[in-house]
């Protein structure tokens, strides 16, 4: 499946200033999710991110903090409870049929469709790997999104952890991507009109 970016999200899950020094390679893992979201910017595709506990944790890294859509705080591990109402779009509005049900069409006494998702494919980093981004992308997952894990912009305190946690989310059906190929897969094209800036950011 390649990523399209209109039917994209990105979640950035708890790059926050008091727990990036304690991630193993912690540096590397922020310019990634850096990369991530401007290139998400570049092509439409909304940027969420959420704070573990802030008060105690800090916030968002300044230098992500402005690349985000709207930041949530949350308490439980997971960020699935506070991401999704803002994932989800408004449900569309239905007109009810006039007439008693004996007096309607077979076809119109059915409840309408569940309008689907129209950014059904959530594109998740952060920290930690194996708690927080772990507990997320397998509830969302579950509740019937499709997640892709982009791999070089997480990261944990110890790498066993964070590699443990990839391939449980791997046989759960995530798919597992890197900044780079989430990029170029939004771009599709050289001819894109945003290449030579995404190329930019790659460099």
């Amino acid at each position: 499946m390649l990523l399209n970016a209109d039917e994209c999200q990105v979640a950035l899950i708890d790059y926050q200033t008091k727990l990036l020094p304690a991630i193993a390679d912690g540096a590397a893992v922020l310019a990634a999710a850096q990369r991530l979201a401007r290139m998400a910017a570049l092509v439409g595709v909304p940027v969420w991110a959420t704070e573990q506990c802030p008060d105690k944790l800090g916030a968002t890294d300044d230098a992500l903090a402005p690349l985000a859509t709207r930041i949530v705080p949350k308490t439980a591990f997971s960020a699935a409870d506070v991401l999704e109402p803002l994932l989800a779009p408004a449900p569309a509005e239905t007109p009810a049929p006039k007439g008693n049900a004996r007096s309607l069409p077979k076809h119109l006494r059915k409840a309408p469709p569940v309008p689907q998702p129209e950014r059904g494919c959530i594109v998740i980093a952060g920290c930690e790997t194996h708690v927080c981004l772990l507990q997320t992308a397998l509830e969302l997952l579950d509740s019937g999104w499709d997640v892709c894990v982009v791999q070089d912009a997480c990261g944990s305190r110890d790498v066993r952890q964070r590699d443990a946690a990839f391939d449980r989310m791997a046989a759960a059906g995530c798919e597992l991507v890197t900044v780079e190929m989430a990029g170029f897969e939004w771009l599709r094209t050289s001819a894109h009109p945003q290449f030579r800036t995404l190329q930019g950011i790659v460099k």
